[in-house]
């Protein structure tokens, strides 16, 4: 087995649309509708799928929860840069910036949540 990247990942949600609004308005992702009407959000070359916590699409995880997930993205800013977007779309910065090590080595990250309380952490390599 090869594996070369990762392609999705799935978020289970309480409000899709909340959660849609949320990635577009403070990350810049995309909303994209595929399949019979399922929401996702893409960037770069990956997306994230949503399922709605109170009817998740099967298959699925053992125990689908909004809240769950811990999600590490790479930006291509300046972090000064990324702590003033944050704060201009008045997010929460809980930690940060600190450094960490990332897939391909060391890192600056900071860490905020999202509306389902999952936690997320931009970082940057550079």
């Amino acid at each position: 087995m090869n594996i070369d990247r990762i392609d999705h990942l799935v978020l289970t949600v309480a409000d899709v649309e909340a959660t849609i609004e949320f990635y577009r308005r403070v990350l810049g992702m995309t909303p994209v509708t595929f399949g019979d009407g399922r929401r996702a959000l893409a960037f770069g070359q990956q997306k994230i799928n949503l399922h709605p916590a109170d009817a998740p699409f099967a298959p699925h995880a053992k125990k689908p929860l909004p809240g769950s997930a811990d999600l590490c993205l790479i930006v291509g800013i300046p972090m000064d840069e990324v702590l003033a977007r944050l704060g201009a779309e008045s997010v929460e910065v809980i930690e940060g910036p600190v450094a960490r090590t990332g897939a391909l080595g060391p890192i600056q990250s900071v860490y905020f949540f999202d509306p389902d309380g999952n936690l997320l952490e931009l970082s940057s390599y550079a």
